[in-house]
């Protein structure tokens, strides 16, 4: 009876590879949706951007990737694009994968792992040089979804 309520313990809490779901980045300024790739690792595109972060130039317009340092990559819409893709399993974490970032239009090596609290560590690399931030788990509101339909032009 008791290795079976240990069983059920371990089953209830969070596990580290389980990275998938709909995220708040630590700015609070985006939303970011982390899905199956295809292949069982994690992808993760942006899902909604805060309409108050945005420039004022920018606020009501069609965003798109126009940092990419691939001039035939510019005309990618910034809702629906992929920052996170290319992970391998290791341990505990995902690790080897690559976050891209739009707004500097520069790719860093990338790991990530659900922490016990339920929050999502992102590390990011440039050389020896690293940056990590947590995410909180963020599900899309109907206005966010809204507003994110609205930035894709539809």
């Amino acid at each position: 009876m008791i290795s079976l309520f240990a069983l059920t313990l371990l089953n209830a809490s969070p596990q580290p590879l389980d990275v998938y779901g709909t995220w708040l980045t630590e700015s609070g300024d985006s939303k970011i949706v982390i899905e199956d790739c295809g292949d069982g690792t994690p992808c993760g595109k942006i899902a909604w951007i805060d309409p108050g972060a945005l420039k004022p130039e920018e606020r009501g317009q069609v965003l798109k990737d126009i940092n990419n340092p691939d001039e035939s990559q510019r005309g990618q819409l910034i809702i629906g694009l992929t920052l996170l893709k290319d992970f391998e399993e290791g341990g505990k974490r995902w690790r080897k994968g690559e976050i891209y970032d739009p707004e500097e239009g520069k790719t860093y090596r990338s790991s990530l792992a659900l922490n016990e609290d339920g929050t999502l560590s992102l590390k990011g690399c440039l050389s020896v040089i690293c940056q990590e931030q947590t995410w909180t788990p963020s599900p899309m509101t109907e206005q966010e979804k809204a507003q994110a339909a609205g930035m894709k032009g539809e």
